[in-house]
């Protein structure tokens, strides 16, 4: 997520990693510093983002906390609370970004608790570059999360599933995949001009007792909207 962001961005970076090769990577690409250590980052850049492990909070907050650098957590599962009392008087912000703002195409969950101060402010401002911000309770988060920030891996996995299903039916693999790309892109953008009226797309497919109603009835009987639950469901299980 840290490389996604930096690439939204597309502008010089101030970068620390275990694995040195991984900062090196990204500031090749981007441009700035690979720095030795975290403290190096937080003493150059104006605003920190923290893209460790959530078990390293108190370790990283240790490092770096003597700069006084405002660092913005997009660590999941870790409250805003939480990130406060680790960095002390240190400015702390928390945001939920997902994986297409590496495009511009993003969206990013930024709890109210953030507050409307002049930090606060400009750094809704920055995310906002890089996709949309939504602002909601952080009560709500971990649920939004499920569906931005995890959701991508899910629906690269249903792009597979229809992939493979167009496959072993006779279409090449490369045709397959540009079918349901294609399909999902103009789709999405169809739902997004009706304002997310689903129904009114999928009565305009589906003619009574048609091959849509037919596939839709299959997607039903294997239990479609239960495996989105219980995926929802498993993200929340791991935040408790």
């Amino acid at each position: 997520m840290a490389t996604a962001l930096a690439t939204g961005w597309g502008e010089p970076v101030w970068a620390s990693d275990p694995v040195r090769e991984r900062a090196q990577s990204l500031v090749d690409m981007l441009g700035g510093e690979a720095c030795a250590t975290n403290l190096d980052v937080a003493n150059a850049a104006d605003v920190v983002i923290l893209c460790h492990k959530p078990a390293q909070l108190d370790q990283v907050a240790d490092e770096i906390r003597s700069s006084g650098t405002p660092v913005v957590s997009i660590l999941g599962s870790v409250e805003l609370a939480t990130v406060r009392a680790a960095y002390g008087s240190t400015l702390a912000y928390r945001v939920l970004p997902n994986l297409p703002v590496e495009l511009g195409e993003g969206v990013l969950c930024w709890p109210t608790a953030n507050g409307n101060d002049d930090v606060a402010t400009g750094l809704k401002a920055l995310f906002a570059r890089v996709g949309q911000v939504i602002e909601l309770d952080e009560a709500l988060i971990e649920t939004a999360m499920a569906l931005s920030s995890n959701a991508p891996a899910f629906v690269a996995l249903v792009v597979e599933a229809m992939v493979d299903s167009g496959v072993r039916n006779g279409l090449p693999p490369a045709l397959a995949s540009s079918l349901a790309l294609q399909t999902l892109t103009g789709t999405a953008s169809l739902l997004q001009a009706r304002g997310g009226d689903t129904l009114s797309v999928r009565r305009q497919v589906t003619s009574p007792g048609g091959s849509t109603a037919r596939g839709l009835a299959a997607l039903e009987r294997a239990g479609l909207r239960s495996a989105f639950d219980d995926a929802v469901e498993a993200v929340l299980r791991g935040a408790l």
